[in-house]
């Protein structure tokens, strides 16, 4: 009997993303006993496991008309990547689920699969399992597990105390750059060179996680760490809470990504926005004071930079203090608010 549609893609599916070395086959970690195409996954893990899951939604984290397919499924297996970088986990496997709506062909779903395969693949990460439903949007969650030896070799955000050196790795404000770019396409015109307009639209189409640097970081003494995905405000809330803190953050020091500078100035915005206003999936990280130069040593052969943009006090709050001393109201992304 001739299989089901929905079959023949699943099994297209599971192939292609073999194919692409992130499914489950004989490639896949040892801790994978079975994958991909039974009821469930069976793995045998040693040590400690941390889990995390991400979504990514039309209308909420892209819009279908300057996100295709591929991108959409690299987005979303980078995001959810992008927790486990900020634990210093090392990658492990990943379980997908894609909403698939009536507009996305047969050919639109395994290009979106080509796209969480090549980050999954790059990330050392075994696709276990999935499912693939109908729905009225586009929408991936990816399930993403990471491993340690111990439970105390991963990082949590609740390590920092006062004294220590607050830093960033790479730049940010990239990605609020690309996604007012492909939101208002028209703007700034000949003001906007074309290498600005091409790296800010791929940060935010093709956040890549810092998997290997957060690792390195747990290594180097990381006392917390968060990616900034809300963004820098918002996250340095999330880890001054969770550490019992305060954070004092001088803008002018954190590094900001190519093209920033010509897309705020062509729509009037004031650059420290940008660099406030989240999606670049950098990792924000409290280090000891007398660590940093280590830590930054350690980073280099990885080609990620790293940045003190701040300090870890005692108190309450986090303050992003712009030049003349004064400071940027608190935003962040917040996908609740209406």
């Amino acid at each position: 009997m001739r299989a089901s549609p929905e079959f023949e893609l699943i099994a297209k599916i599971r192939e292609r993303l073999a194919r692409a070395g992130a499914g489950s086959g004989a490639d896949a970690p040892e801790r994978i006993r079975l994958g991909a195409g039974d009821d469930a996954a069976i793995t045998v893990p040693g040590g400690a496991t941390a889990t995390t899951i991400d979504a990514t939604v039309e209308g909420i984290h892209f819009r279908s008309g300057w996100c295709p397919p591929h991108s959409v499924g690299r987005k979303a297996m980078a995001t959810a990547l992008s927790d486990l970088a900020a634990m210093g986990a090392e990658p492990g496997e990943a379980y997908v689920w894609l909403g698939r709506p009536p507009w996305l062909d047969p050919e639109g779903v395994l290009e979106l699969c080509d796209g969480l395969a090549a980050v999954a693949a790059a990330a050392g990460v075994a696709i276990a399992g999935g499912d693939l439903t109908a729905a009225p949007e586009l929408a991936v969650s990816v399930t993403a597990v990471g491993h340690a030896p111990a439970e105390a070799d991963f990082v949590r955000r609740s390590g920092a105390e006062p004294g220590d050196a607050l830093c960033v790795t790479g730049a940010l404000g990239g990605a609020a750059a690309g996604l007012m770019l492909l939101e208002h396409p028209d703007l700034g015109g000949e003001e906007i060179s074309a290498e600005a307009d091409v790296a800010a639209c791929q940060r935010q189409l093709d956040p890549r996680p810092r998997i290997e640097a957060g690792r390195l970081l747990a290594g180097a003494g990381a006392k917390a760490m968060i990616d900034v995905s809300d963004g820098l405000g918002a996250d340095a809330e999330h880890l001054a809470e969770a550490s019992g803190v305060a954070i004092e953050i001088e803008l002018e020091r954190v590094p900001l990504a190519t093209g920033v500078a010509e897309i705020a100035a062509a729509a009037g915005r004031d650059v420290y926005e940008f660099a406030a206003g989240g999606e670049d999936y950098e990792l924000l990280v409290a280090l000891p004071r007398a660590g940093l130069e280590r830590a930054a040593a350690i980073l280099e052969p990885v080609g990620v930079p790293l940045a003190e943009i701040g300090r870890i006090t005692a108190g309450r709050g986090v303050r992003l203090r712009l030049p003349g001393g004064r400071s940027l109201p608190m935003t962040g992304y917040d996908q609740l608010r209406s």
